[in-house]
């Protein structure tokens, strides 16, 4: 998203590339300039230095084909709340009333902030795949198509863990998109960005994929469940919701992140993962993710000695690799389950995990309520538990 409705939840140097409604209006008109400059003199750098794009006999290349083909089917989102605020104590001083009253303003005020941020249609009867941080608290949704039709748009349900919600229009025979398979993607496809970028309406980028199984962690976003892709495709704030798609204009990921002071270091929800999530949403209006309760750290032989030498850890390690139980959360499916802080996890479900991605991948596939079977080493001794995932708690 653009605009003042900026948000960087992910990490300070991860940015949102949607607007998260903040108090920066002022921060942003003033680099909106010079942030389109710097990209104007990224694009010219990268056609200087890209490889030439294939043409077909009549001279247009084929991502002049997939934009005409998925084009009409990306939409641009701009969302808006309504906010309180309350004005510092010393506005209700009695004397500064008494005298000036009718000159102060009220000690509670409403402010509207808007943002922007991109889509596609997944449905020809209107729904709309996009970030949930694109209509985060949004009082009102409104959708552009490409010819410049507009509708009032209702959010159907929105994840945070994953970034993916699902709009709503009232509408028939729209355009679609088509989906691809995420999970056959391998580093240096061509992968094309639609969105709207800056506020520069169906901005067209190219690139390829740089990158898959990045990890929330790697990225700075410790707090997603999202195994993401990386593009070097230029994407900015205002692609937030917008596809990426392959040579045959099948969409492949979601536009979502960039790492602030990079070039070339673009971030996408696998489509994969958003449409499984979007199914949910659809179905039911939210999401349960599956949950253990723990911290945990892949073990190498340099972090058990860190351990084990230092006095205050509270713990002894005595294996060299595995994934190490940093925490237990009170009352968690892993507390009850018996497991404790300083356990090593070795396997899940009988396959072998060497660090914390894995487990948190096995943990996503499973199901809540059903057994996780868990192979830990505990004092130099194997031990083996039954873990009933529970419902991540949103709160």
């Amino acid at each position: 998203m653009t605009g003042p409705w900026k948000k960087t939840a992910f990490h300070l140097s991860l940015v949102l590339l949607g607007s998260g409604m903040t108090l920066a209006g002022g921060y942003l008109a003033s680099h909106s300039q010079q942030v389109s400059k710097n990209a104007s003199d990224l694009a010219v750098s990268r056609v200087n230095a890209a490889p030439p794009i294939p043409t077909n006999p009549e001279g247009s290349s084929f991502v002049t084909k997939v934009v005409q083909n998925v084009g009409p089917a990306v939409v641009r989102i701009d969302a808006s709340r309504t906010v309180k605020t309350q004005l510092p104590e010393e506005f209700n001083d009695p004397f500064l009333r008494r005298f000036f009253g009718s000159a102060l303003p009220n000690s509670q005020q409403r402010r509207v902030e808007r943002g922007t941020g991109s889509g596609f249609i997944m449905s020809a009867d209107g729904r709309i795949l996009t970030n949930a941080h694109v209509v985060d608290g949004a009082d009102t949704v409104k959708v552009t198509l490409k010819g410049g039709r507009t509708y009032q748009g209702k959010v159907l349900g929105k994840d945070e863990l994953t970034d993916v919600a699902v709009v709503k229009i009232q509408a028939d025979n729209l355009p679609t998109v088509t989906l691809g398979n995420s999970d056959q993607l391998q580093p240096g496809e061509w992968a094309i960005a639609i969105g709207n970028p800056l506020g520069l309406d169906n901005s067209v980028t190219t690139g390829i994929i740089s990158g898959t199984g990045r990890t929330s962690n790697q990225i700075g976003a410790p707090d997603k469940r999202v195994e993401y892709l990386q593009t070097d495709a230029a994407i900015n704030p205002g692609n937030s919701g917008g596809p990426l798609l392959n040579a045959q204009g099948q969409v492949i990921g979601m536009n979502t992140a960039i790492i602030q002071g990079a070039q070339g270091l673009g971030f996408a929800i696998p489509i994969n993962t958003a449409q499984r999530i979007s199914n949910q949403l659809i179905a039911t209006g939210k999401v349960q993710h599956p949950y253990l309760g723990i911290a945990m750290q892949a073990l190498t032989p340099e972090l058990k000695e860190n351990i084990n030498s230092d006095p205050n850890s509270g713990l002894s390690v005595n294996e060299d690799s595995g994934v190490l139980v940093v925490k237990v959360m009170p009352n968690s499916p892993a507390a009850k389950a018996g497991i404790r802080a300083g356990d090593v996890i070795q396997k899940l479900n009988g396959q072998t995990v060497a660090d914390a991605a894995s487990v948190q991948k096995a943990v996503e596939n499973s199901q809540i309520g059903g057994n996780l079977r868990m192979q830990l080493r505990r004092n130099g001794q194997n031990l083996d538990l039954a873990v009933r995932p529970g419902a991540f708690p949103m709160q």
